[in-house]
């Protein structure tokens, strides 16, 4: 029983982890793999349906084809999705642990700050930032990193407070272990596998909000091939050719799905891991505890046989 449900945990997560591989490797392959130039168009092959001959997924209004466009969106896309979290994980772990180890000063000031962050919905607040920058991948990149990284810093924070109290941190003061080598050697190897679960949940929503921007014209600006673009100039062509106009949104929908699913699929196996962790140490505690009854049984009895021996041996000698 308990093979197959490490096998079961082991197919939902190998899954969602080899589609977004496939889905990384893919864009960064884009010129190997897409079979024409993305920005290349001819306006007599404009707007061709999917399975049209040389185009199995259509073109645009321009001419482009449907299929190298998106193989070529995935590079932006992506980096829109992956970067923000990344940046987030190591920033928002930085302010967490640097809140759950400080004194009250500290943690209240950092908090207070998150806390302003937190009271602007995560969509309004990356339009503000990225409406003041100029419209590209840096300005989707910025202001995604500042909208994820309250969300990390919480995470980190709230793990930091569950261990700062632990005895081997103690320890360590004790020791004279500095500010740093607490960071690193101590609280870092317990905060990292949880913000780090924690971010892979955050891809998904990235990407979402990456390809929002770029359709408000907030984010990467065309002629450079992204999915949120893509949707934008392909808009006007919805009530016309519906099938080439919902591609993007239906490539966005996917590859949202297969993030989520491997956050949720790791989130739950830690969780399981964590569980199984949690009923296992009882049972070795009472192993440990029923061996040491058994030794110290079998040392009362060897005493009580060598102090009644001894007395035999004294009568006999007596006698």
């Amino acid at each position: 029983m308990t093979s197959r449900v490490l096998a079961r945990a082991n197919l939902g997560l190998t899954v969602p982890a080899a589609l977004a591989a496939l889905l990384v490797l893919l864009a960064l392959a884009a010129p190997l793999v897409a079979p024409y130039d993305p920005a290349a168009g001819r306006l007599a092959d404009r707007l061709l349906d999917p399975g049209s001959p040389g185009h199995p997924l259509g073109t645009d209004g321009q001419g482009r084809d449907l299929l190298s466009r998106l193989i070529w969106a995935g590079r932006a896309s992506l980096t829109g999705g992956l970067v923000p979290v990344a940046v987030a994980a190591v920033v928002g772990t930085l302010l967490g642990v640097v809140a759950g180890l400080g004194g009250r000063v500290t943690e209240q000031a950092l908090l207070r700050l998150l806390d302003v962050l937190y009271a602007f919905p995560g969509v309004l607040l990356a339009i503000a930032i990225a409406s003041l920058l100029t419209p590209g991948l840096g300005a989707t990149v910025l202001a995604l990193s500042v909208v994820l990284t309250p969300a990390v810093a919480r995470v980190a924070f709230t793990e930091t407070r569950r261990v700062r109290a632990a005895e081997y941190l103690v320890a360590a003061r004790v020791s004279g272990a500095g500010w740093g080598s607490l960071v690193l050697r101590q609280v870092a190897p317990v905060v990292a596998p949880v913000v780090l679960v924690y971010a892979s949940s955050l891809v998904g929503l990235a990407i979402m909000y990456a390809a929002g921007l770029s359709f408000l014209g907030l984010g990467v600006a065309p002629p450079t091939a992204e999915w949120g673009a893509m949707l934008e100039e392909l808009r006007p062509s919805l009530l016309t050719h519906p099938w080439v106009a919902v591609l993007p949104a239906l490539v966005i929908l996917a590859v949202s799905v297969v993030f989520n699913t491997l956050g949720e699929t790791l989130r739950t196996r830690v969780g399981d891991t964590a569980a199984l962790l949690a009923h296992a140490a009882p049972a070795a505690a009472s192993r440990s505890a029923d061996r040491s009854t058994d030794r110290s049984t079998d040392g009362s009895t060897d005493g009580s046989a060598d102090g009644s021996a001894r007395p035999r041996a004294a009568k006999r000698v007596g006698a």
